[in-house]
Formats: C-alpha cells, structure tokens, sequence
C-alpha cells in the first residue's frame, strides 16, 4: 500500500514540559462524498493503534483524521487566529499566503508563521505551485473534558 498522506509523529515541546504529538493522515475516498478533517484528543498508543490497523487493511478511511495526545497540544496548534484562517481557506481552493492574508484581513508575515505550523500540523497542503490549500469541505473538533 502507497503512504499517502504519511505524516511522521513529532515532539511538541513546551516552557515547562514535553509532550508527543501524533499526527497522520488518511486516504480520503473519492466521489461525492464531503471531505471531513477530525481533529481529536487520545492516547498516542490508540491513535497508532488505529493507523495501524488502517494501514493493514489497505482500504480508504472515509475521513482525515490527526490526532493530538492532549488538549493542550491541540489548542497549541489550533488557535483562534489560525481556525479564523482555516474558516476563510475552505472551500477557497488553492491561494497564496498573500491571497490568504487578504482573506482574514492580517499581516502576511503572521499569517505565513500560522501557515507554516497549519502546513507541519498536516493540516494544509501546498500546491505544487505554491500555493497553500486546505483539502477539506469540513472539520470536526472531538475530545473529553470529564472530571479527574
């Protein structure tokens, strides 16, 4: 099976500790079904677990899927500024940095910085012309807050 969409597993470090950050990204289905990107919270042996048992199969997942080991790690990389950004890109196809600084009416050189996090996150794409592109006509935010 092609690694498509491969992304490896990074370390997020903080001010005060570290914490891993798994991340990957699933074969969409073609057709005519919407694109939906889920972003969630769990366990970094779960989310290998289920890539695993994903890449095993061969078959495509009917969604994208990147997971984060706590919820902090996922408000690291999805701030207010960047889910802004990532309301104005979908739908929007392939623009530029410029294009899409214009689009949440920001500094370009801010907006690059968010791009670049968005881009290694896995979250955006580049276009092979270089442009950026958010692939996705949706995204979903699932994680548990319950009482320690």
């Amino acid at each position: 099976m092609e690694a498509v969409g491969l992304v490896r597993p990074r370390i997020i470090y903080s001010k005060t500790a570290f914490a891993e950050l798994v991340l990957w990204r699933v074969p969409e289905p073609r057709g005519g079904t919407m694109k939906i990107l889920t972003l969630d919270v769990r366990p970094p042996a779960e989310a290998m677990d289920d890539f695993t048992q994903a890449w095993k199969s061969g078959k495509p997942q009917e969604n994208a899927r990147i997971s984060f080991a706590t919820p902090e790690l996922l408000w690291q990389v999805l701030t207010a500024k960047r889910w802004e950004l990532l309301k104005a890109l979908c739908g929007a196809g392939p623009v530029s940095i410029r294009a899409a600084a214009r689009r949440v009416q920001r500094d370009v050189k801010a907006v690059h910085a968010d791009v670049t996090v968005l881009l290694e996150a896995g979250v955006l794409d580049r276009e092979e012309g270089g442009g950026i592109v958010f692939p996705f006509e949706a995204v979903k935010v699932e994680f548990l807050l319950q009482a320690a």
